[in-house]
């Protein structure tokens, strides 16, 4: 009841509404007139066989028999009489059963329905708005960045040019106002000259507008899009954006640097707080199959292994945990660690079959020019003609035939195999054909949705990536820069400052690896950092903890110690 009064306000302001309400009041006048003539007929007839009834009781018969409900308790005795009274049924059928609910709900029920959204959808954001991330379309990697703000307490707005879509986001606790994407009164109702950061994430010829659109209000907001086209980048960045992205092609570099055939060198893949975070596979190095206490890695190297990643499962190391080939071990240490580690493992991979790449979009196309720069061998298996480049890389055919697979090279010494396909279908459906098909083959595949992760992991996938992983990770890292770092799908690390209930406490003492599932890689205060801190070291008020875990084990330490 509260939106009641500006439900009417809407109704009734609206010239197209109160144009509807017009249409409507009018047949509802046409109705009225219709009855009081039948009403008037029916005293004549009746008159014609010598009876009489109150004027009351002639709108009675009229509506009982226009609405089929005929009581029957006053009928006429003649001919005349019975076809009147057959000509009211058939017109009450037409103008009630039929006409009136649909004039009604054209011209008042869809109006009162689509006030009601509007009435409760915002239309602008207060005033003291600020420090706010802007989003122009729900999409998957939207999706991901507001479950990643909503973890870090951050404040966001979808714009939504549709009442519809808007009520359905409302309904899903999504936040979102209404307003045209280029019009520069919605981004000033948006504050966005206050804002943290806009995310424009449409097409690039509508972001191009929208950017554009913002520069007008503000000449300063961070403007983060995507550009689908190469040549886009160049006007997008002429247009106003701040950084402009390729997800699909950094998702297919990225899939091209985790395959084991580039180097069983480390690969940095981050810093965070003056410490490096590096990946490395366990295949063919001197520690495969040994266990951890027995690698020797951090007697003869200095880096820690803060964690290891195994077909979609994070482990923290234990002396005893096994390392097996098919593990990624995620390494923590200086400049100087990585470089003995490097020395420790001197060698590079050397396969005799190519690399494997199932699909030949522009996530698979991207993985192949990486390959081709590393000076790794590819095979790409396409099944769509205009998509082949290179007849002796490129492979005509349907992935799922295995006489195409076999000339792409899946044999027993093709090191991984890449499935880059849009569908998650197709790409589950590889997952499992690839994986019977080689056992021991390091297969990565692409998410597009993320509720499909979990699933391409529990069906043999080694690692899972995703546009959206990439694209929430660059955002991240420009709203919140030297703070966190996402490794694979799933897998964190981050930086938290001590929590009050860890201040003069011991890490021995409060168990943050067995309360959250997170490992402490770090403590840094000022300038240095203490990696793989000693357990009976306590914390102080200033100091900076720099931890891996899972998302949900990062939201379970805050949840717990903040």
């Amino acid at each position: 009841m509260k939106y009641l009064p500006s439900q009417l306000l809407y109704l009734f302001q609206n010239k197209a509404m109160r144009k509807d309400i017009g249409k409507l009041s009018k047949f509802l006048a046409v109705i009225a007139v219709t009855v009081t003539i039948y009403s008037i007929l029916f005293h004549f007839i009746m008159e014609f066989e010598g009876r009489q009834f109150s004027w009351t009781t002639g709108f009675y018969w009229t509506l009982t028999v226009m609405s089929t409900l005929g009581f029957g308790d006053i009928t006429f005795a003649s001919d005349l009489g019975r076809a009147f009274s057959m000509i009211v049924l058939l017109s009450g059928i037409f103008f009630l059963l039929i006409m009136l609910p649909f004039t009604f709900i054209r011209f008042f029920y869809a109006p009162w329905l689509e006030s009601q959204t509007q009435s409760r959808t915002p239309r602008e954001l207060p005033e003291d708005t600020k420090n706010h991330v802007i989003m122009t379309e729900y999409e998957p990697i939207a999706m991901s960045l507001i479950k990643k703000l909503n973890q870090y307490g951050l404040n966001y707005t979808i714009v939504v040019q549709d009442a519809q879509a808007a009520a359905e986001l409302l309904d899903m606790n999504v936040k979102v106002v209404i307003g045209e994407l280029d019009n520069p009164e919605t981004y000033r109702k948006l504050r966005v000259e206050k804002a943290a950061l806009v995310f424009v994430n449409n097409d690039d010829m509508l972001n191009t507008n929208i950017i554009a659109t913002i520069r007008e209000v503000s000449e300063s907001v961070p403007i983060v899009t995507f550009a689908d086209a190469y040549e886009s980048i160049l006007v997008l960045e002429l247009a106003g954006a701040t950084h402009v992205f390729q997800f699909t092609k950094m998702l297919g570099v990225t899939m091209a640097q985790h395959t084991p055939g580039v180097s069983i060198q480390s690969n940095i893949i981050g810093v965070l707080g003056g410490v490096l975070i590096a990946e490395a596979y366990a295949a063919r190095t001197p520690y495969e199959g040994k266990e951890l206490i027995k690698s020797g890695l951090r007697e003869k190297t200095g880096v820690i292994v803060v964690g290891i990643w195994q077909r979609g499962k994070f482990e923290i190391p234990r002396p005893q945990t096994i390392i097996h080939p098919n593990s990624i071990l995620l390494l923590a240490g200086s400049v100087e660690h990585f470089e003995r580690y490097d020395d420790f493992v001197d060698s590079s991979r050397s396969y005799a079959a190519p690399v494997v790449i199932l699909g030949g979009g522009r996530v698979g196309q991207a993985a192949a020019e990486t390959l081709e720069e590393l000076g790794i061998d590819y095979r790409v298996v396409e099944k769509d003609r205009n998509l082949i480049k290179d007849n002796n890389k490129y492979i005509l055919g349907d992935a799922s035939d295995l006489q195409i697979l076999e000339r792409a090279g899946i044999s027993a010494e093709s090191p991984s195999v890449l499935i880059t396909t849009r569908d998650d279908d197709i790409n589950i459906y590889l997952t499992i054909y690839c994986r019977q098909l080689r056992p021991n083959i390091q297969i990565n595949s692409r998410a597009n949705l993320e509720r499909n992760i979990s699933k391409l992991y529990s069906v043999g996938a080694d690692i899972v990536m995703s546009p959206s992983s990439i694209g929430v990770s660059k955002i991240l890292n420009i709203l919140r820069p030297g703070e966190s770092l996402t490794l694979v799908e799933g897998l964190n690390v981050f930086k938290a400052h001590v929590p009050a209930s860890l201040i003069e406490k011991t890490l021995a003492e409060k168990q943050i690896r067995r309360k959250t599932g997170c490992n402490v890689i770090a403590i840094c205060s000022n300038d240095s950092f203490n990696i793989n801190p000693d357990p009976t070291v306590k914390l102080k008020k200033n100091e900076e903890l720099i931890l891996i875990g899972t998302a949900k084990a990062e939201k379970e330490f805050k949840n717990v110690f903040s």
